[in-house]
């Protein structure tokens, strides 16, 4: 994936807390926590939209669709 440059303002205490992290060695320079830290959120969001959206499934309907053909289909299953 590429990379691009960008420009952003941020206030001055997190700009402080993230060069106390670089100095420990945590990250190796402002960039790298800035991407770790925007990763991390886009992440966190795309799991939140993703339970959002399976709270809008009715369980009922979606056991009965996967339980749709399923005692017709047990008779064909090898024995183990």
């Amino acid at each position: 994936m590429g990379k691009a440059k960008i420009a952003i303002t941020l206030d001055a205490e997190f700009i402080s807390e993230l060069d106390r992290l670089v100095e420990e060695h945590y990250f190796q320079n402002r960039s790298q926590a800035i991407r770790d830290a925007v990763r991390e959120k886009l992440a966190r969001m795309k799991r939140s939209r993703l339970s959002m959206e399976c709270k809008k499934l009715d369980p009922k309907f979606e056991k009965a669709m996967a339980e749709e053909g399923l005692a017709e289909d047990v008779s064909q299953w090898p024995e183990y």
